[in-house]
């Protein structure tokens, strides 16, 4: 079997987010057409989304894609039965460091085991989803958030503890000055009900490489 990295896909209410943010916000206003071609996309397969979230936990997009590729490419079928059974010498190969190897394969382990219900969290609330994926070994509410947004594609998540979103708003809305919480959840609330939209802007105006787990 070919091994393939599943082709992504727009969420539906995109176009409709889009024009609101760009109503109510001068800032996305400016730069929402300046990436016309790009959105928000999802490869569909939430064990890969986790596992991408994993290896970009705490590093740069760029680095996250160079130790992805490697990993990736490392197993004939990107499932948990074959990550399952790989080598931590291997995953540490690839550039993850011992503790990521060790989530890695315990994510792997839940999944095989039939240990997540993915069924379930279509229909659960946000933060239901974010109880349920933090009992899981290395997956704190960031990577649960993530999961949310380039898995579930759910239209209203804010990752208030992502640092490209802090820098983005900082430099932004706030002329690169230092921001509070409180002033980074305000910038949030105006971009509500489509906070993932407002925060993939964000990330997409701040670095070269889309955003995509």
């Amino acid at each position: 079997m070919v091994k393939k990295d599943t082709s992504p896909c727009m969420p539906a209410y995109w176009e409709d987010a889009k024009s609101d943010l760009m109503r109510c916000d001068r800032v996305l206003r400016r730069l929402i057409p300046k990436y016309e071609d790009d959105c928000l996309q999802t490869r569909g397969d939430p064990f890969l989304t986790l596992a991408r979230s994993i290896v970009g936990q705490q590093i740069s997009v760029k680095a996250a894609e160079a130790v992805w590729g490697r990993l990736f490419a490392s197993v004939t079928e990107f499932t948990p039965v074959k990550v399952a059974r790989m080598k931590m010498e291997k995953l540490r190969a690839c550039g993850l460091s011992q503790r990521k190897a060790e989530y890695i394969l315990d994510l792997a382990a839940h999944f095989k085991q039939g240990g997540v219900n993915i069924e379930d969290w279509q229909v659960l609330d946000d933060e239901t989803v974010i109880t349920a994926l933090t009992d899981i070994r290395g997956i704190g509410r960031w990577t649960a958030e993530m999961f949310l947004i380039f898995n579930l594609m759910r239209p209203n998540v804010f990752p208030a503890d992502d640092i490209g979103l802090q820098k983005a708003v900082s430099l932004h809305y706030f002329a690169g000055e230092k921001l509070t919480r409180s002033e980074l959840r305000e910038v949030g609330e105006n971009w509500a009900p489509w906070r993932s939209v407002g925060t993939w802007y964000m990330w997409r105006a701040l670095d070269p490489l889309p955003v995509a787990y």
